[in-house]
């Protein structure tokens, strides 16, 4: 009786959205682990795209690999850099819904580097260091409080010591149709952000249509605030049903 109820209570929690997640810049796919367990014991199909980052192109045919072995509709998800990359694989049939966390969501004819580099007064900028052999890095003295203020110093500073690469060629690959001008947006902004100012946040997920709330956080939110990133995930899943 006891097997039985507990496949009873699995297959009653298994959902009908797959959940896929898209990192960003500087880092891999391991940053997702606390949302991705959360979201997984609710019963979601969680998959975590690992992206190159050294062209656009390549993370969006990777994303788009992943998405192909959902086995339901998908909810996209793109943090930071990867916001640009589902922005361009979120074409998909298969994807219905997309979620921006302290993400960037270019239009037709922009890029990451026409958005990072635009001014805004009063607030920080990525501490990016200047390009060599064609890659960006994050200042690593810098990067535990720009990118994860709230997170363990250890975790951060071995972040910062094990950071990807990030190719010019994603930075200034232009998007050529933007999914979230067809596909439901939704966008978690983050007002305690050094990486993307919030006002830029702001203004993309108005331009995108996008409904919004906001998150006392650092730019890594899906690191500091694991449940509350994993709940808007499963309330925009839970719209998608």
């Amino acid at each position: 009786m006891i097997t039985t109820a507990s496949a009873f209570a699995a297959s009653a929690a298994e959902k009908p959205v797959s959940i896929v997640l898209v990192h960003g810049a500087f880092v891999d796919a391991s940053g997702w682990q606390a949302v991705h367990d959360i979201l997984s014991a609710e019963g979601y199909e969680v998959l975590a795209v690992q992206n190159p980052t050294v062209t656009l192109e390549g993370d969006v045919e990777a994303t788009r690999q992943v998405i192909a072995r959902a086995k339901k509709p998908v909810v996209l998800v793109g943090h930071s850099y990867g916001g640009a990359v589902i922005t361009e694989a979120g074409d998909l049939p298969k994807v219905q819904s997309l979620v921006y966390l302290a993400a960037f969501a270019p239009q037709a004819g922009e890029s990451v580097f026409d958005i990072a580099t635009a001014p805004t007064p009063g607030e920080d900028k990525a501490p990016l260091l200047a390009p060599s052999d064609g890659f960006l890095l994050v200042d690593s003295e810098k990067f535990p409080v720009a990118f994860a203020a709230e997170v363990d110093p250890k975790t951060t500073r071995f972040m910062a010591d094990a950071q990807v690469p990030w190719g010019l060629g994603a930075v200034q690959a232009k998007i050529a149709a933007p999914a979230w001008k067809d596909k439901p947006t939704y966008f978690m902004v983050t007002t305690g952000d050094h990486m993307i100012p919030p006002s830029q946040q702001r203004a993309m997920a108005a331009r995108a249509k996008a409904k919004v709330v906001e998150i006392d956080s650092s730019h890594a939110v899906m690191l500091s605030h694991p449940q509350e990133v994993a709940d808007f995930i499963a309330g925009v899943a839970a719209q998608t049903n």
